[in-house]
């Protein structure tokens, strides 16, 4: 194409030179196609010029400012052209400029100058560009990590061949503003500058190229590194404490590209059961509570960050508090207050009498008063879980009764135990005196000193001496005094059993006895053993003998083997060693059981006073059925003489005469009635007047 323009250049030059002869008086040189000219390397071309005004005038062709080609047209010699461009120039004889297989660097600006002697010079300028088709065309970025915070990143093209003739630049699609004045980006050839890269300049990148034989366009992802942010520590459920055997979660995160790695510390020690930053805790211990740390690594560029969490897991004391109130120098009181174990610890206080407190174990030292006898003091045990409490009360010793217990040592004396033990708190110390006197003997005197032992072969002896306990503590004191007494039993009683084979007997014992053992004593036939025979060593009908002993410590005794239609007498019999005391009194059991001697004196007693009293119920029957006729008789009064005339009726005897005939009106003096108990005054009485009664026959 440009070849068949440069023939249809010189055709026209050639015309115009014959149509338009040219003035000799002035040279004109001119171009006959464009003066800008786009080439492939590698092709044919000729920068065609016309030139006018004189004949065969001496021609250069100027490469920017350096000669490359002189030669006057028409001249014999041939042009001459510069010795490194003699293979691609060639001087055609109009003074046209011609290329053979152009170069590409034989682009740029070209300049012919003709001039001819007293006709001055004249020129014309021509741009020529070579140009290659685009192959193997790649961009790349540097450094190849590129990390958020850095000075720049640099994308770069290259290619194999090619000229650009335009080059464009676009981030995801949008096109990028080059030059010096942008703060963030610098377009420079083949390349593309980003300044101070952050995480939103990650994405498509993408160089368009163009000449006016080919284009091309490619594309580059581009990732800037950054992380990790600062975490962020998340627990589910969210509370201010957790509970032993709770269930929690534990969730680190963190942004950054790549995604960072997530690590759990406890006690510098790494959890393996952490999956994505996620830790689970199941069923946490005391143990467990602490400091967690999040520890989270950019695996590309090696950046690391660590957050911490403080988990807090609490377990209540075991039990409640306890209260208790002691004295060490038996004058003042030192109250106490603990509730032991448990996360974190329990403050203990005593709100009431003190504004100190403790932790796990407080106490608190007061002086014994009279106030503080029988007041009762709080101790407040706050924990993060529960709230609670406990009470204590100081009292002096209370009215007590000594505990007297005895047995029969190694040696065979009788040993006499005597507790004397007070209810008081704190504890009341004991002290022990014998006769008014101190007991001085520490072997008597256990180490509480609450028991006092004694020891003697012979019970008199033991029934000699007084004894006084005194309980006291800093609030006050008691004092009892123990008299013992010889073996003796009491409220002794005899529980049959249904078959009547079995017999229980129960009984007590006096709190100053000295016993040692007890007889069970029967009186009656003799006991049937356990293979149905009779035997002949235990019981007789006669007199009471004794068929089981029993220790001292024993309180009832079952017997066995008895016959059902037989009858028993039983009673016990206490002992201290060969001491005997006095038996008490005898319970029967068996069928037919008369009467007791009490019950017949009670019979004879009852029958004269039984006969006293039928006889007073007779009285009083008598005296209301006479009572009760006297009020059903009527009051007489005289009848009136109008009435006194003969009937023809038979004679009818009135109804108030009785069989043994007319009776005279109660004496009322003989009655001895008071007028006051008649309800009307009785008349005076006036006989009535003779009847004549006719019968008729």
């Amino acid at each position: 194409m440009k070849r068949h323009e440069g023939l249809i250049g010189q055709i026209l030059i050639i015309i115009l030179d014959f149509v338009f002869p040219g003035s000799h008086g002035e040279l004109l040189v001119s171009a006959v196609s464009a003066m800008r000219f786009d080439t492939l390397a590698g092709a044919n071309l000729t920068l065609t010029v016309f030139f006018s005004g004189a004949p065969d005038p001496a021609v250069t062709w100027f490469k920017g400012r350096l000669p490359v080609v002189t030669w006057t047209i028409g001249s014999d010699a041939p042009p001459d052209v510069a010795e490194e461009y003699r293979e691609v120039l060639k001087l055609e004889p109009n003074g046209s400029l011609s290329f053979v297989h152009a170069p590409l660097g034989y682009g740029g600006d070209y300049t012919v100058e003709m001039t001819k002697s007293g006709l001055g010079t004249a020129s014309i300028n021509f741009t020529l560009r070579v140009f290659e088709t685009f192959q193997n065309v790649t961009v790349t970025a540097f450094p190849e990590l590129i990390q958020e915070g850095s000075e720049q990143f640099r994308l770069q093209y290259s290619m194999l061949r090619g000229v650009v003739e335009q080059q464009l630049w676009f981030f995801n699609g949008h096109p990028i503003p080059g030059g010096e004045d942008s703060l963030h980006y610098f377009v420079q050839p083949a390349s593309l500058a980003v300044r101070e890269p952050h995480r939103n300049d990650t994405g498509r990148y993408t160089v368009s190229l163009s000449n006016p034989f080919s284009n091309v366009a490619l594309h580059l992802n581009v990732t800037i590194l950054y992380g990790p942010d600062e975490p962020r520590i998340q627990i589910n459920p969210v509370q201010d404490f957790y509970v032993a055997e709770d269930s929690l979660t534990l969730s680190c995160q963190a942004g950054g590209s790549p995604q960072p790695l997530v690590k759990w510390t406890f006690g510098g020690e790494t959890l393996a059961d952490s999956h994505a930053g996620v830790l689970n805790l199941t069923r946490v211990q005391t143990s467990q509570g602490g400091l967690y740390t999040c520890e989270l690594r950019n695996q590309k560029t090696g950046v690391q960050r660590h957050q911490s969490v403080a988990l807090r897991v609490y377990e209540r004391p075991p039990g409640s508090p306890h209260c208790s109130v002691i004295s060490e120098d038996n004058l003042s009181l030192q109250y106490g207050c603990q509730w032991s174990g448990g996360t974190p610890p329990a403050r203990l206080s005593f709100p009431n009498v003190s504004e100190g407190n403790g932790l796990e174990n407080f106490t608190l030292t007061m002086n014994a008063s009279v106030e503080l006898d029988g007041k009762m003091v709080t101790c407040d045990a706050e924990h993060p879980i529960e709230h609670n409490k406990c009470n204590v009360t100081a009292k002096s010793p209370q009215n007590f009764l000594p505990a007297v217990r005895t047995h029969v040592d190694s040696e065979g004396k009788i040993v006499v135990s005597i507790r004397c033990l007070s209810r008081a708190a704190p504890s009341a110390v004991v002290s022990w005196f014998r006769g008014g006197e101190p007991v001085g003997d520490g072997n008597l005197i256990s180490v509480d000193t609450t028991r006092l032992d004694i020891r003697h072969r012979n019970v008199s002896m033991l029934l000699l001496q007084n004894y006084t306990c005194t309980c006291r503590n800093p609030l006050g004191g008691r004092s009892k005094d123990v008299q013992l007494q010889g073996p003796s039993i009491s409220n002794f009683s005899l529980f049959p059993h249904k078959d009547g084979t079995i017999v229980t007997l129960t009984w007590e014992v006096p709190p100053t006895s000295i016993v040692t053992g007890f007889d069970i004593q029967m009186s009656g036939p003799a006991l049937v053993s356990a293979d149905g025979n009779v035997s002949q060593s235990k019981g007789s009908t006669d007199a009471f003998c004794t068929i089981l002993p029993k220790p001292g410590s024993a309180r009832s005794a079952d017997v066995f083997h008895l016959d059902p239609k037989s009858t028993y007498h039983f009673r016990v019999l206490p002992r201290a060693l060969m001491a005997e005391g006095r038996p008490t009194k005898a319970h029967r059991i068996g069928p037919g059981e008369g009467l007791s001697g009490p019950a017949i004196a009670g019979i004879a007693a009852g029958i004269p006073c039984s006969l006293l009293f039928l006889l007073l119920v007779c009285g009083l029957v008598y005296l209301c059925l006479y009572w009760s006729r006297v009020k059903r008789r009527g009051t007489r009064y005289p009848v009136s003489r109008a009435a006194d005339k003969v009937t023809t009726t038979q004679t009818q005897a009135p109804h108030n005469l009785l069989p043994g005939g007319p009776k005279s009106p109660p004496d009322y003096n003989r009655l001895r009635q008071a007028p006051s108990i008649l309800s009307v005054a009785p008349p005076s009485f006036v006989p009535p007047p003779p009847v004549r009664v006719a019968t008729t026959v």
